[in-house]
């Protein structure tokens, strides 16, 4: 049955007050002050608790939408080939600089994408109490696992040895601190946690608003950008390929997360005070603080026509628009975009693939949601 005569459906239920069915000799009786009940019931955090995936009605409809794009924009890496990569990595034709670009990549990410997906599961996930909350998140995690796996099919194309991201993970100080940044937050919610409190309220809050706007929404585009500026140039268009379909996952999990941080303050408008306000702008500061420490790593030399500069202002641009989007004051208003490229980069309804002429569209049903200027 259709979701859309479903939902007629519960409607005109829900106008009657008791709906009577009977089926020979028995006769079942539907009361709607308890299905009302039940949907109003349904909240972020401290709803009603059930073993039961109720999705319907729905409460959160932003969140069955998100999921259902989310669902629709399915890819796997094997589906992309890493053939000119492979050749490219292993010709003079490719710079130190440029090299180095694609290991920070990997490096960072093969252990920054599960850090966001064990978070998602183990600390969001574990205390949202709506189904539907629920089901999104968990396409959320799902594809972390695909962004990982995405890593791993690159290092074993490239034929580097993994020892070397695993080092790059626990040696490069930039990226000791970026990850120490999120995951003490995380860790520090891993327990039984009374959600009543308001400062506890503020703790998952924070939690949602550090990966969702923070790492995710403003810490992952510096390097987006240096290798999408490699594929901007034909090198590397297997990795290029593989991280605009990740880019376009992120523009998701940072709307699944700033709707869940709207709807959660809505719900409890404690949590939403001047000093909480602030502290959710100053741990946007750090966080900036922490990625531009970690882009001057990445490109320590000049290098692709750009320089760390740029990308410095570019995080700058991007931190700011993750905040006026949750209601916060921006850091640095005057602060304008330098890579408006990376917008049309983004437009990836259908894709040619730019060595071999193969059409590839991951889209189901041509619903595909591209993400504009105002995204990035």
């Amino acid at each position: 049955m259709a979701f859309e005569t479903i939902f007629s459906n519960i409607s005109n239920y829900l106008t009657m007050s008791t709906t009577t069915v009977t089926l020979g000799a028995r006769t079942f009786i539907l009361d709607k002050a308890k299905a009302e009940l039940a949907y109003n019931s349904k909240r972020v955090i401290n709803g009603k608790v059930t073993m039961f995936f109720n999705i319907l009605p729905l409460k959160y409809q932003w969140a069955y939408d998100l999921y259902k794009t989310m669902k629709n924009n399915h890819w796997e890496p094997e589906d992309i080939s890493m053939q000119k990569d492979v050749e490219q990595w292993r010709s003079n034709e490719i710079s130190d600089v440029e090299r180095w670009i694609i290991k920070m990549g990997i490096g960072y990410f093969s252990a920054a994408e599960g850090i966001v997906g064990d978070n998602v599961l183990h600390v969001v996930r574990e205390v949202v109490t709506a189904p539907e909350l629920k089901l999104v998140l968990g396409r959320h995690a799902h594809e972390e696992n695909i962004h990982a796996d995405s890593l791993v099919y690159m290092i074993s194309s490239l034929g580097i040895n993994p020892h070397e991201c695993e080092a790059m993970f626990e040696d490069v100080p930039t990226i000791t601190a970026k990850n120490n940044f999120v995951t003490s937050n995380s860790r520090a919610l891993r327990r039984d946690i009374d959600l009543t409190i308001t400062e506890n309220k503020q703790a998952l809050a924070k939690n949602i608003f550090m990966f969702g706007q923070i790492m995710e929404g403003t810490q992952f585009y510096g390097l987006f950008g240096m290798i999408l500026s490699l594929y901007r140039q034909n090198k590397f268009p297997g990795i290029g390929q593989m991280f605009r379909y990740t880019l376009r996952d992120e523009s998701n999990h940072i709307e699944v997360f700033r709707n869940l941080l709207m709807d959660l303050i809505d719900e409890n408008p404690d949590i939403w005070t001047e000093d909480f306000r602030e502290d959710l702008r100053q741990t946007m500061a750090e966080g900036i603080r922490l990625e531009k420490a970690f882009i001057r790593d990445c490109l320590p030399v000049s290098g692709l026509g750009l320089n760390s500069e740029d990308f410095e202002t570019y995080i700058d641009y991007i931190a700011d628009r993750r905040l006026t989007s949750c209601g916060l004051a921006p850091l640095n208003e005057s602060v304008s975009n330098p890579f408006p490229w990376l917008a049309e980069m983004m437009d990836i309804k259908k894709e040619q693939n730019f060595f071999e002429g193969r059409v590839t569209e991951y889209q189901k049903a041509a619903a595909l949601t591209a993400v504009s200027d105002d995204e990035l």
